[in-house]
């Protein structure tokens, strides 16, 4: 051998040539002579990561089950008494982007910069990051960094919340999903009633005065683009029917909310006025309106 034989190889003739095979020791090195070190990655610490994360996985899929997600009614755009919120863990996401200076002209700040800069540092984080020492407090760049955007995450989506709590009550709005699922349970009481009452159920309210003049102001109106030419309005989108509403509202409580609104309703004086109504069209609206009660 020219080059002499080296420790642990073995010499193998194929034919005319000398090819070296190398014999590997497979027994695991002893990582007790490894300060910080305390086992393999791969397989081992690896395999230890993988199934505390299946524990989490099964724990949340446990949730999911337990808990169905709420659901409101279709999406409609002409519903504008609907307040749009996101799942709970993008709430601080939409609270940052109602801000001045990551909104509008600055949108791409609140959608791109700030993201980028908080996913992307995370991605980065075991790359900067690479000192052996693991103790939380003799780390104090990356510890100060964790804890502002655990604080700062913290605050933006609990005053994301705060303010849809405000906003509700501001509107005296149901949110969708709570409403939906109290029409469920009505139904489903209205539903037991009907069977079990002797077999006499209620019956639907129709439309009172069908032909008075005034119906033909309520086709003029800006009411029938919500509450429909049948006055059923949309029960789904939290437009109420206008029939059987004289059994709550008198001709002066109408002609207050077309004035001044309800809810998220709008005032409407102004843009029936602007449709070429008149003060006496409106009094004969309400009027009639106020004629349309339940069957008895």
């Amino acid at each position: 051998m020219a080059h002499g034989q080296k420790d642990g190889e073995k010499v193998v003739y194929v034919g005319d040539s000398r090819v070296k095979k190398t014999v590997k020791n497979t027994v695991p090195p002893d990582y007790s002579s490894y300060p910080g070190k305390s086992e393999a990655f791969i397989p081992n610490f690896l395999l230890k990561e993988w199934m505390v994360a299946v524990v989490f996985l099964v724990g949340v899929l446990c949730l999911v089950i337990s808990e169905p997600a709420p659901l409101g009614y279709p999406a409609d755009p002409k519903n504008t008494s609907f307040i749009p919120i996101p799942d709970w863990y993008f709430l601080f996401m939409y609270q940052l982007l109602k801000y001045p200076y990551t909104s509008d002209q600055y949108v791409v700040i609140g959608t791109l910069i700030v993201p980028g800069l908080m996913f992307g540092g995370l991605l980065l984080a075991p790359f900067l990051d690479t000192g052996k020492e693991r103790r939380f407090y003799r780390r104090p760049i990356a510890s100060s960094l964790a804890l502002l955007t655990l604080i700062a995450s913290a605050y933006l989506t609990y005053t994301s919340w705060h303010h849809y709590q405000l906003e509700l009550k501001a509107t005296n709005t149901i949110p969708e999903h709570i409403k939906r699922e109290e029409e469920m349970k009505e139904k489903k009481a209205a539903g037991g009633a009907a069977s079990g009452g002797g077999g006499q159920q209620q019956k639907a309210a129709g439309v009172v005065a069908a032909d008075d003049p005034a119906a033909e102001i309520y086709k003029k109106a800006t009411c029938v683009s919500c509450h429909g030419g049948d006055l059923k309005g949309m029960p789904n989108n939290g437009i109420p029917a206008l029939r059987g509403v004289g059994d709550k509202h008198d001709k002066e409580q109408i002609m207050n909310i077309i004035k001044n609104g309800q809810g998220g309703m709008q005032p409407q004086y102004k843009d029936n006025i602007a449709k070429g109504l008149t003060d006496a069209d409106l009094d004969k609206l309400a009027d009639w309106l106020a004629k349309q009660k339940k069957a008895q």
